[in-house]
């Protein structure tokens, strides 16, 4: 007998229990079952990888083996060559159900007839679904996944055959008796792909069936650390409990990053022993590093005009839009999973925040001539006040067009500082970020490891502010000190620098700028200004 393999992270595709470490559907979906009990309609929606096909294929399994229900989970994703061809994409879609209808290992009564019923498009999915549920002996459910793949004419057909259905099942007409339309977008925006607009006053919308919007949230600490545990229970290997608050603090319970950090550190670093917080740390700047498909799905849409509109104001700290245009960007880039909060708009997690600060720094740190060894002094310790010289000579040479050829050009100053810095401390130390909408700030940790006079390990840790400085504004040093103040408390540091760069029309010559002081900050701490 064929012994059984040890199961893993996934990080790729769909979890099979019998494989992957993976957590029960129950505990991530835990109003799906109520609502199908109800026999309502609903969306469920959620960022890619995030373990939304999981599962729906795990509850569908779990619903049949009740055996009141015929749950079958399904992908449209074939469908989305057929454009608005709404008859090509009819037929795609019941290739698909029958096609996983097939391989559901259900007894032959279950199962969809074989050939669907013949009827004239626009109409073939309520037919086939009608003639199903007659013949069934259960309550057929069903989970459309990929529906974000349908578009234009052909997802208003099929969701308006949804619509004329689900109407007709008080007259004794059978069809499902749920659905579920499972994708990476909430309702709103599948009313505007499908031609219509946002709100919900239109009472002919083929929305107007689906009783709630479902989001597939990421893990708690608590489900890290139970999925973590199905590891130390397999193997003995145990991660503690810092690792696995540092894990929840970097992914903030982002379900592919919670397996990519595990699966870097168990399989790609071969680490042995328990996992801690320095090994998790490596592991991230190795999946920063590598760049891998998820996070470049991610970074491919910071152009895309909705996206930069909602990102660029978070990396500059500026105020968001008021306007309804906003607002939907807003939905649209927190589906996507880039972004957390309503209000309060910042980058979902510290990884992201990374990547994305990273990625749209590419351009300018090609400009960096600097060699990084030449920041690291005699006793191993990061040189912050040689790097900011440094970066007042770049900053003369480069700034202005550097500026002119950002995509993102209100966050322009941010972006050029990091990406400078990043080439400096890359490789040596760590960069620890914190950025967010209306806070009119940027804040930045260095944390830099060397070795003591007597070997000891000691970490240095060194803290800056960013602010600009912009037309019409007041100087904002004195803001700027208070809030470099409150960072530094939170850090129990005694000191840091304050970058201000002036983006004001009667600023200083380019040739000019970079006029250091010494100052003090209103809880007397001795700091570092620099203004650019």
């Amino acid at each position: 007998m064929r012994t059984p393999r040890a199961r893993y992270f996934n990080t790729t595709g769909p979890c099979d229990p019998r494989r992957h470490y993976m957590l029960p559907s129950t505990q991530r979906l835990p109003d799906a079952q109520a609502l199908i009990d109800m026999e309502r309609y609903f969306v469920l929606h959620a960022p890619r990888q995030t373990g939304k096909t999981t599962a729906l294929d795990t509850l569908a399994s779990e619903l049949t083996a009740e055996g009141d229900v015929a749950a079958l989970s399904f992908s449209c994703e074939s469908a989305k060559v057929a454009g608005d061809d709404y008859g090509a994409a009819e037929s795609l879609l019941l290739e698909s159900l029958r096609d996983a209808a097939k391989w559901s290992g259900w007894p032959e009564e279950l199962l969809p007839p074989d050939p669907w019923p013949q009827s004239t498009p626009g109409s073939r999915l309520r037919a086939a679904l009608r003639e199903w549920c007659h013949r069934c002996p259960r309550r057929v459910v069903l989970f459309m996944d990929e529906i974000d793949a349908l578009q234009g004419n052909s997802l208003v057909s099929i969701l308006s055959q949804l619509r004329d259905g689900h109407n007709a099942r008080h007259k004794g007409r059978p069809f499902p008796a749920s659905v579920v339309l499972c994708g990476l977008r909430d309702l709103r925006d599948y009313k505007v792909a499908s031609g219509g607009s946002s709100d919900r006053s239109n009472p002919a919308s083929p929305f107007n069936i689906v009783a709630k919007s479902l989001r597939l949230g990421d893990f708690t600490a608590d489900q890290i650390a139970d999925l973590y545990d199905q590891h130390t229970q397999a193997t003995g290997q145990e991660f503690s409990k810092d690792a696995v608050d540092r894990v929840f603090e970097l992914t903030q319970g982002q379900p592919w990053l919670v397996n990519s950090l595990a699966n870097e550190i168990v399989c790609e670093m071969g680490l042995s022993g328990t996992i801690n917080t320095t090994q998790v740390d490596e592991a991230k700047e190795r999946l920063i590093r590598a760049r891998a498909t998820h996070l470049d799905a991610l970074v491919a849409r910071l152009h895309e005009p909705r996206v930069k509109r909602v990102i660029e104001p978070i990396v500059a700290g500026a105020s968001p839009g008021l306007d309804a245009a906003f607002d939907d960007a807003v939905f649209y880039v927190r589906d996507l999973g880039l972004i957390r909060g309503t209000r309060d708009l910042e980058i979902a997690n510290p990884i992201y925040r990374e990547v994305l600060l990273r990625v749209l720094g590419d351009r300018t740190e090609r400009f960096v001539r600097a060699d990084p060894h030449s920041f690291v002094l005699p006793d191993g310790r990061f040189d912050l006040p040689g790097m900011l010289e440094e970066f007042v000579v770049f900053w003369r040479e480069h700034g202005e067009v550097l500026i002119q050829q950002e995509g993102y050009h209100e966050a322009a100053c941010q972006i050029i500082l990091m990406a400078f810095l990043h080439r400096l401390v890359n490789g040596g130390g760590q960069l620890d970020r914190e950025y967010a909408a209306g806070t009119k700030r940027l804040d930045v940790l260095v944390r830099w490891p060397y070795t003591g006079p007597e070997g000891e390990r000691l970490m240095q840790r060194e803290a800056m502010e960013l602010k600009v400085w912009r037309a019409g504004e007041n100087d904002p040093t004195p803001d700027g000190l208070v809030q470099l103040d409150r960072y530094l408390d939170r850090l129990t540091l005694s000191t840091g620098a304050l970058v201000v760069f002036d983006r004001r029309p009667e600023a200083p010559p380019w040739g000019e700028r970079g006029a250091f002081e010494q100052t003090t900050t209103p809880s007397g701490r001795q700091v570092t200004v620099l203004r650019v």
